[in-house]
């Protein structure tokens, strides 16, 4: 093997290579399919299930060729399309990001915010906004990828570098952010009641994890900065142009008198959406959004789900605003255009999750998943590991698992009420112990093409480069990938070695508590 092959570009390479070899991502979920109807039809005659160790019911894998999962298959298949969590997303904040886009208001924004940010610092700073957009659950994934990739083509760099850092914080830091929220209030209230199988005395704290999510972000930050400028930009190469959409991503950074107007009246008007949804969460007796009769942060959980619709309406106001000053939107007429444009360049991505939809929907209705968990779980129970060493060994089969298995909160409901109790017995804290399952499942959310958004991700990155397949964003985030894994098993070790605190002791007001 000579050198060249030896070097990160060459094996990258040869992934690539092998990687675009393979069909289109609608046949690779076809094949799924099949695979996993074989599975369920193989599992179910051998009668492979396990017990739930929380309810003690059986579950039964189930033959995905039976008649009522067949019948199900069928009559079901519009609702399983648009059930589909990422597509709904997807689509109601194009309708808004399409007027925001095509109107010019994302071309004179982001020409103006480049002008200003030094491009050293670019990276870092994508990298970070990505871990704050936890926050915003999939919603991140429609906005600020896109966003990304024109920020860095404003900046005369490749665009598919902006993906990159970007997906990278969103998807594959996944287990950190700097302020907690509502993943947490999800993963830490599954953990509660394993944890009182042991302590029934024990309380979720929904900032249990805040110490060693936040240590994650400061930790993956650089390292996602010297593998972007180091590793991954320069396989991509220099930037010359290009893309279909490149016409409304790539402006001029010194603006008209008209885009100065139009930038004025986008402020406004976003500050008119802003104070909409903030008299929604503040007002006393006017609070749809958020629910006083529950405590901590689990009452925002109305808020958090509505980012999506405030998102739409943030672009849909703003992008009118400006338009209708810079002269580039003369009726309702162009509004109501720029918005079917938008779903247009959707269409191939819907292709994609009708299929991506049916293989998701399929596993879950084998059984196959949680059955997996279970017997997983209790394989780690039997290894009889030192503390540190058992808490890398979920860390890794988290990770395996999410090869597979995309919903954290689905694995963690099969997985918690055997390993917490496990390690509480163990002298490891409930909170640790979600706490390394967490930096398992997010590791290989970027590079395996099963991922929910992986395919959006891809359709994302066709729009600046039509030769860019499967193979190509995993060669791409496979760096990545690799480089948080090593570091959130050193993280974890370290953690449980020195027996750190994940979290602080007892619960803190959020600052819509303290607003309100």
């Amino acid at each position: 093997m000579s050198d060249n092959e030896r070097s990160p570009d060459g094996w990258l390479a040869r992934i690539e290579r092998v990687g675009n070899r393979l069909p289109d991502p609608v046949f690779i979920f076809v094949a799924l399919i099949a695979l996993l109807v074989l599975c369920s039809v193989i599992a179910a005659g051998a009668g492979w299930g396990a017990i739930h160790p929380l309810s003690g019911e059986p579950l039964v894998t189930q033959s995905l060729l039976s008649s009522a999962n067949v019948a199900r298959l069928l009559v079901e298949m519009p609702q399983t399309l648009t059930g589909f969590p990422p597509l709904g997303l997807v689509l109601v904040v194009m309708l808004g990001a399409a007027v925001a886009e095509r109107a010019g208001l994302f071309s004179a924004l982001l020409g103006r915010s480049i002008a200003r940010l030094s491009g050293r610092l670019l990276t870092p700073s994508v990298f970070i906004v990505g871990l704050l957009s936890h926050h915003a659950s999939d919603a991140a994934y429609i906005v600020l990828i896109p966003l990304a990739a024109w920020v860095y083509a404003q900046a005369g760099r490749h665009p598919l570098t902006g993906i990159a850092v970007c997906y990278a914080g969103i998807s594959g830091a996944f287990a950190g952010n700097v302020i907690p929220g509502q993943f947490d209030v999800l993963m830490l209230g599954i953990t509660e009641p394993a944890a009182r199988l042991i302590d029934p005395d024990f309380v979720m704290n929904p900032l249990g994890n805040w110490w060693f999510t936040l240590a994650i972000g400061v930790v993956f930050t650089p390292i996602a900065w010297l593998i972007t400028d180091r590793i991954v930009e320069p396989r991509l190469g220099a930037w010359h142009g290009g893309g279909e959409i490149n016409e409304h991503a790539v402006a001029p950074q010194q603006l008209s008198a008209a885009q100065r107007r139009g930038l004025r009246r986008a402020a406004l008007a976003a500050l008119a959406v802003v104070g909409l949804f903030a008299a929604l969460c503040l007002v006393p007796g006017l609070s749809p959004l958020v629910d006083s009769s529950v405590e901590g942060p689990q009452r925002y959980t109305a808020f958090y789900r509505s980012l999506v619709a405030g998102f739409m309406l943030l672009f849909f106001a703003t992008g009118w605003a400006y338009g209708s000053a810079a002269g580039t939107v003369s009726s309702h007429r162009d509004i109501v255009a720029f918005m079917g444009e938008g779903m247009r360049s959707m269409a191939p991505y819907i292709v994609i999750a009708f299929f991506a939809a049916h293989f998701v929907a399929m596993f879950k209705w084998s059984n196959l998943g949680p059955v997996i968990a279970i017997n997983g779980a209790q394989t780690l129970q039997e290894l009889a590991l030192p503390r540190p060493l058992l808490l890398v060994a979920l860390l890794l089969m988290s990770a395996l698992f999410d090869l597979v298995i995309g919903s954290a909160s689905a694995k963690w409901s099969a997985m918690a009420p055997v390993v917490v109790p496990m390690m509480m017995l163990l002298g490891i804290s409930p909170e640790m112990t979600t706490a390394a399952y967490r930096m398992g499942d997010s590791i290989f959310n970027i590079v395996t093409p099963l991922a929910s958004n992986f395919p959006l991700v891809l359709i994302l990155c066709q729009r600046w480069r039509k030769d860019f397949g499967v193979g190509s964003v995993i060669a791409m985030m496979l760096p990545y990938s690799l480089s948080f894994g090593l570091a959130g098993l050193g993280l974890v070790a370290l953690w449980v070695g020195l027996g750190l605190p994940v979290g602080p002791g007892a619960p803190m007001e959020y600052l819509l508590d303290s607003l309100r």
